[in-house]
């Protein structure tokens, strides 16, 4: 039996998070890395050479699939006659995080990368069957990610298998054994509908679903007609697939026509003290840059917000020799806690040792846009904001420019944004500009 303390390896179990028909999955302690991960572990009583088969399988196609928005499986190996799967530790499930009535930007960002992931499986022939909110994991950022392929399949045109799946999520063709990429359609309209509407469409899944209100007062009548050809009947009448589906949300997106317009409200009578402007004016900073610098942490001292390339804070100045929040690769630099991909040789952050466990497998890093100034290294792209290569260790010498950054420091030459730092966060150097203050 696995209880909090106990070991299975090198993980130390912290606690269970649920516990499902054929496996537990627990909070553990990686005691190698120093990180927390969740283990998948089979129940021991329902072991078989068929169960096994099956998590095998579900390791492969996940391990086959690398997307931001897609679980990454860390580990899977038999250790003490358990067979061990090991991925990343998220805050929480969909499922809870939409008891928690996100705000409608949010959603409308969780929309776009439940389908994002969803597309990247059908783009592989991949057709999930059990699309639901407890398998999106959500990650800081926030990032949602896609977990348990446990009844995937590799699909053609249909997939004939038995009626697995979930109920309010399942698919009417799905039920009786008929999955196809158009069920993953249906999974993901019905999602769809709960996170806007707060309910998911029952049988016969006749427009309009429960919370109509809902859905009529937050989003545009265009998108209303994109759920609810997605969760259609018939299945040749739904989206072809979840990549059409996302072309479909895109496009409005462009247009502006996801979300209704609501009724202005009056603002607040702003208070002129100076707490109140420096708040103001690091908010307004997160919504301008949060994807473009990756804002996943704050400072431990000023509590402003900071990415995890920042080698100080710009708000305070303070050094940050280690970074303590999250980051966005599946590895940590052993020195200076920065994220790493798997096939790393070197830290990208901080100049310290070659790393042992370099793996041979080449990871797709869409953040590489750059070029490393070294022309005889083996990899050559590297992404922006970096100190050193980590394919040859090569030092960026050439200053990064941040973007929409019109200004340089002085000392370091690199990007900065006078209008909202008091120091530069490559240098610590202080900054004069109209906001900075001490």
């Amino acid at each position: 039996m696995l209880r909090k303390g106990s070991r299975i390896g090198k993980y130390r179990i912290r606690r269970r998070l649920a516990d499902g028909g054929f496996a537990a999955v627990f909070e553990a302690q990686d005691t190698i890395e120093g990180i927390a991960v969740a283990i998948k572990v089979p129940h021991a009583s329902l072991v078989t050479p068929e169960l096994l088969a099956d998590f095998r399988r579900e390791v492969r196609i996940a391990s086959a699939l690398d997307h931001p928005n897609i679980l990454p499986i860390r580990n899977a190996q038999f250790i003490d006659r358990h067979f061990v799967v090991a991925s990343p530790l998220g805050h929480r499930s969909l499922h809870e995080a939409m008891r928690r009535r996100p705000s409608l930007p949010l959603r409308v960002e969780f929309s776009e990368q439940i389908l994002q992931a969803v597309a990247h499986a059908h783009e592989r022939n991949i057709v999930h069957c059990d699309i639901k909110p407890e398998n999106f994991i959500l990650f800081p950022g926030p990032r949602l990610r896609l977990a348990d392929f446990g009844i995937a399949r590799l699909a053609r045109t249909t997939v004939a298998m038995s009626g697995a799946g979930t109920v309010g999520y399942i698919a009417p063709e799905q039920a009786v054994g008929r999955a196809s990429v158009r069920s993953d359609v249906f999974s993901i309209g019905a999602i769809l509908c709960e996170l806007f509407g707060g309910g998911v469409p029952e049988w016969p899944y006749a427009w309009p679903p429960p919370g109509l209100e809902r859905l009529r007062q937050s989003l545009h009548p265009d998108f209303r007609a994109v759920l609810r050809r997605s969760i259609e009947l018939d299945p040749r009448k739904r989206f072809v697939d979840a990549g059409a589906m996302l072309r479909a949300f895109r496009a409005l997106k462009a247009r502006g026509r996801l979300l209704s317009k609501p009724a202005r409200r009056p603002r607040p009578a702003a208070r002129n003290t100076k707490n109140d402007w420096r708040t103001l004016r690091q908010r307004q900073f997160k919504r301008r840059f949060r994807r473009i610098l990756d804002l996943t942490d704050e400072c431990g001292r000023c509590h402003g917000p900071i990415a995890e390339s920042m080698l100080h804070c710009p708000w305070c100045g303070v050094r940050r020799l280690r970074h303590t929040g999250a980051t966005r690769r599946r590895l940590r630099c052993p020195r200076c806690q920065r994220g790493r991909n798997p096939d790393w040789r070197y830290c990208a952050w901080c100049w310290g040792p070659g790393f042992a466990d370099v793996a041979e497998r080449k990871y797709v890093d869409a953040t590489a846009t750059a070029r490393c100034p070294n022309r005889s290294c083996p990899r050559q792209s590297v992404s922006p904001l970096i100190r050193y290569c980590p394919w040859c260790h090569t030092k960026i010498a050439k200053p990064w420019k941040v973007e929409h950054a019109r200004d340089r420091c002085q000392r370091c030459n690199w990007g900065v944004l006078r209008e909202y730092w008091n120091a530069c966060p490559w240098c610590g150097a202080a900054l004069a500009g109209r906001h900075a203050t001490a």
